[in-house]
């Protein structure tokens, strides 16, 4: 049964999300060092699957997670497999601060997405919480246009690709648990990334290891905390709340590395907050939607 919208539950989820995202990021990078990205994302799989089997056990077993959508399941996962893919290679090849903000030109693409395949209406204000936040974004990490390289051309289509998987799990909500569409995300992914990895096996160390746990344990519910926020709200609504990542990313550098925050950090935070704060507010009956 799909749960009673509710934008304030799809905050609390996503701030899971959030939480766990960042984590990802900072552990992806220290094992990335190690192994390659192949088997990277072959073992988060595999780990994400382990860590989820009591939950699927609980469900019903196997049989509980059959699906009549498994066509879209595939798609969605393909996409979602080179997206991140692309990803964790640009993290290895580009500051993070030009990664995120790459990574964030994807809510104008889900916007897009979801008003045209979704029926999503695309209103004025939603416009305006996007703006805000792409300028927060911009603001805060200044990208360097006048050079791009292989590593931002590839964070800018991973962007892409994750646009088009955040539209397809938002589809799959409308019939599918959450569980389901986190259970063939980690098999499909397992599958087409099993020869790769083969190929460019080796075992990683013990500190390895740990950093391997903790990707897989974030990239896997990560998800399913997107996944449940989805249920809550529409994709337009959801996704502008990913921008926090960008301020939040700028704490993580400034407790952990003794980066420090500028003015430009301060003011983009306030205005990627402001863009979420008017995107949480409720949209008054007959409000004018955006034609996409």
């Amino acid at each position: 049964m799909q749960p009673a919208p509710s934008k304030s539950t799809a905050a609390l989820w996503m701030m899971g999300w959030l939480s766990l995202m960042l984590t990802v990021a900072i552990a992806g990078r220290q094992v990335g060092r190690e192994i390659n990205v192949f088997q990277l994302m072959e073992v988060r799989s595999v780990l994400g699957f382990a860590m989820i089997y009591p939950l699927i056990h609980r469900m019903g077993g196997l049989r509980a997670m059959r699906t009549a959508r498994l066509e879209l399941h595939l798609v969605r996962n393909l996409v979602h497999y080179l997206a991140q893919l692309g990803w964790f290679f640009s993290l290895l090849l580009i500051p993070l601060s030009q990664l995120v903000s790459l990574e964030f030109t994807m809510p104008i693409w889900t916007a897009v997405l979801a008003a045209s395949f979704l029926g999503e209406r695309l209103t004025t204000r939603k416009v305006v919480a996007i703006g805000f936040g792409i300028l927060g974004v911009v603001i805060i990490v200044r990208p360097n246009a006048a050079a791009v390289d292989v590593g931002q051309l590839t964070a800018l289509a991973a962007a892409v690709g994750f646009a088009i998987s955040v539209i397809a799990v938002k589809a799959l909500t409308r019939t599918e648990p959450v569980l389901v569409i986190l259970f063939w995300m980690l098999v499909i992914q397992s599958v087409i990334g099993l020869v790769p990895a083969i190929e460019v096996w080796q075992w990683p160390s013990t500190q390895g290891w740990g950093w391997l746990l903790v990707v897989a344990f974030g990239g896997t519910f990560s998800h399913y905390c997107m996944a449940r926020a989805m249920q809550y709200a529409d994709a337009t609504v959801v996704v502008p709340m990913d921008f926090l990542r960008v301020p939040l990313t700028a704490g993580a550098g400034w407790l952990i590395y003794s980066e420090q925050l500028d003015g430009y950090s301060v003011l983009g935070a306030a205005l990627i907050l402001g863009g979420n704060l008017l995107n949480l507010k409720t949209v008054p009956p007959g409000s004018r939607a955006v034609q996409a």
